[in-house]
């Protein structure tokens, strides 16, 4: 029989509206996978055991009284380690906030409370969310729970691994450049990337900017539409929010999928790919065409795309840490200083290009779906590297001049301003998982959504677990 922490996220919000198990009973059955399988990953670095136990009481107690319940009713969810929680550390990977506990929530936080899910700990990120690989000085590294010697990527690798796992059944995470997405491909589960907008980010340092946004992960497309729906909403003070178009997350996500377009684009403008990722894609865009879906080999026109994420990711850094830089800047990790040096070696010009280049990108990509609904693509270039590098320096042959170019076919996405997910795909030769990216018009989650949960349907990939959690069921 399958444990209760085993199934969706959706099948264990059903056992708890019917009474057929406890909150308190599911919260104790994920503690003890925590307990068993965190040690050898990583991937919780603080865990709030009487805290959770006391909000599942409260959450039982709500039911037995017969009150309405809300749609995450006692569901365990952890926050990744960037996100402020109230009363409870919260160290963004940093030495100098080894012991920061923040006074007050962040507006994610206080949502999915208010949509019933219970905190059960932080989940670990790389210093200041910086780089593709979850490691910093204050908890370690994240380790791949499918090979324990490769990175778990980042920046909410931690999330994804619990995930993975089956130590959470839900999870948040945060995407610049794929720190959503890599590290769902790398673990085989799912992240979604929302249009800016749809997830409400406060307090925010650049709330016009469109490039960091908040999104769910879980196991199965289902599980992330439900998280989905409880994240998503405006906020008066998230600025961008008050322009976001609604999105429709009603399950089931059953679609007639026929006729549906999709751009196959195995390198995204010339990325150097791995032949270990291509192995594992081709196959995946097949089986699009086995869903009903047309599939053509097509390119879009990123030109200027790199130049616009990385001038405003630079500049970001500089906004955001650049008076921490200043006070204690010789205890950040190299690549961290570097991003904020380079954003305070910006010039009027550079602001310039990079703005006009971004405006040019965005017709293109409305331009692009109109012609199609779906863009496919690879969502990371190599397999998972080994856990004590800090980036691949090089992607099939091809030297990476930056901690930032290996991420390239998630980062371009980025700065069209497009939704995308990252599916399991299958896994490598090497038994690693894969992810295929999709991508969409703006708002259009849903669609993306229902192909991955017919994908998902036809593979059954969001079955598979690694070794750490196969073992112990």
């Amino acid at each position: 029989m399958i444990a209760a922490a085993d199934l969706p996220a959706t099948e264990q919000a059903a056992l708890l509206r019917s009474g057929a198990v406890s909150a308190t009973e599911l919260l104790r059955a994920h503690l003890d996978r925590i307990a068993q399988r965190n040690p050898a990953v990583n991937a919780i670095v603080t865990v709030l055991a009487e805290r959770a136990l006391a909000a599942a009481a409260r959450a039982d107690r709500r039911r037995a009284a017969g009150a309405e319940l809300p749609p995450l009713h006692g569901l365990p969810i952890a926050h990744k380690d960037l996100v402020d929680t109230a009363g409870v550390r919260t160290t963004y990977g940093s030495p100098s906030f080894r012991d920061h506990v923040p006074d007050a929530d962040e507006l994610l936080v206080t949502r999915l409370r208010a949509a019933g899910a219970i905190m059960v700990g932080k989940t670990n990120t790389p210093e200041w969310g910086a780089g593709s690989h979850t490691f910093n000085p204050v908890f370690g590294a994240t380790r791949n729970p499918w090979d324990h010697s490769r990175s778990a990527g980042g920046s909410s690798g931690g999330a994804a691994v619990a995930l993975a796992c089956r130590m959470l059944p839900l999870a948040d995470g945060s995407d610049l450049g794929g720190s959503l997405r890599n590290p769902a491909a790398w673990n085989g589960v799912v992240g979604l990337r929302p249009t800016p907008g749809v997830v409400p980010s406060w307090p925010s340092d650049s709330p016009w900017l469109p490039f960091s946004v908040d999104g769910p992960m879980a196991r199965t497309a289902a599980d992330v539409a439900l998280l989905l729906s409880a994240m998503a909403g405006p906020d008066p003070r998230a600025p961008l929010s008050q322009r976001a178009a609604a999105v429709d997350l009603g399950l089931p996500l059953d679609a007639d999928l026929r006729g549906r377009r999709v751009a196959w684009s195995p390198t995204l403008g010339g990325l150097p790919v791995e032949p270990a990722i291509m192995a594992v894609l081709e196959p995946a865009v097949a089986g699009l065409a086995d869903l009903g879906l047309d599939v053509t080999a097509a390119e879009p026109d990123l030109t200027g795309a790199d130049a616009v994420f990385e001038t405003w990711r630079a500049f970001g850094f500089a906004l955001s840490l650049g008076e921490l830089y200043d006070r204690d800047g010789d205890r950040m990790k190299e690549t961290v200083r570097w991003n904020v040096e380079r954003g305070r070696a910006l010039t009027v010009s550079d602001l310039t290009a990079a703005t006009r280049l971004h405006a040019e990108l965005h017709a293109r990509a409305v331009g692009f779906f109109e012609r199609y609904d779906y863009l496919a693509c690879p969502v990371t270039q190599v397999e998972p590297f080994p856990v004590e590098a800090e980036y691949p320096r090089e992607v099939a042959g091809v030297a990476m001049g930056s901690y930032l170019e290996w991420m390239r076919a998630c980062s371009r996405i980025s700065a069209t301003g497009c939704p995308a997910v990252s599916i399991p795909a299958g896994l490598s030769a090497d038994g690693l998982p894969v992810g295929l990216q999709l991508v969409a018009r703006p708002f259009a989650e849903r669609a993306l959504l229902e192909v991955a949960h017919a994908l998902d349907t036809k593979t059954g990939f969001s079955l598979l677990a690694p070794p750490v959690a196969a073992a112990q069921r």
